[in-house]
C-alpha cells in the first residue's frame, strides 16, 4: 500500500463510488467505515490501519460465515450478495500469504516461543495473529498448527 492509511483509502472509495453510482459497493465501504467509526467511538481512541485491518479482516470472516449459511440453506440471491460484498472488502486487505508462507511463519514462531505441545498452541497463535491478521485465514492456521503440534 501507499502512505495511505486505510481509513483514507476507505474514504477515498466511498467518494469514488458516489460520483459512479456504485449504490451497491458504496453499502459494502460505508458500512466497514461505520464499524471503524463504531470501534473508534466505543474505545475512545483513533483507529490505526493495524485495528483498521482487523475490524476488515473481521468483517470479511462475517460475510464468509453468512455465505456457506445462505448456500447451506439454498439461498443463492442472499449468497451472491455475500459473494459481491466478500470482493469488495478484499480490495482492502493486503495480498493474501501462500501455504508455503503460512508454513514458514508456523515453523518460525514454533522455534521462537519453544512450542512442543497442544498446550503451546496459544504462544504460537499469539506471535503469528499479528503478522497473519488479513492475510491469512486463522482457522486454517490453526488446524495447521495442531496438525504439527499434534
Amino acid at each position: 500500500m501507499s502512505d495511505t492509511t486505510l481509513k483514507e483509502q476507505l474514504t477515498t472509495e466511498m467518494k469514488v463510488s458516489m460520483r459512479a453510482k456504485d449504490k451497491q459497493r458504496l453499502v459494502v465501504i460505508r458500512s466497514l467505515l461505520a464499524a471503524i467509526k463504531q470501534v473508534e467511538i466505543d474505545g475512545q481512541v483513533t483507529v490505526d490501519d493495524a485495528g483498521a485491518l482487523a475490524i476488515i479482516d473481521k468483517a470479511m470472516k462475517q460475510r464468509r460465515d453468512s455465505y456457506q449459511q445462505f448456500v447451506d440453506a439454498d439461498r443463492p440471491d442472499l449468497a451472491g450478495q455475500e459473494a459481491y460484498e466478500m470482493t469488495v472488502i478484499k480490495d482492502f486487505m493486503p495480498e493474501a500469504l501462500t501455504e508455503d508462507e503460512i508454513n514458514a511463519l508456523i515453523d518460525t514462531a514454533m522455534s521462537e516461543s519453544g512450542a512442543v505441545s497442544m498446550q503451546d498452541m496459544g504462544k504460537v497463535m499469539g506471535l503469528l495473529k499479528p503478522k497473519m491478521q488479513g492475510r491469512a485465514d486463522m482457522g486454517v492456521v490453526s488446524k495447521l498448527i495442531k496438525a504439527k503440534l499434534g
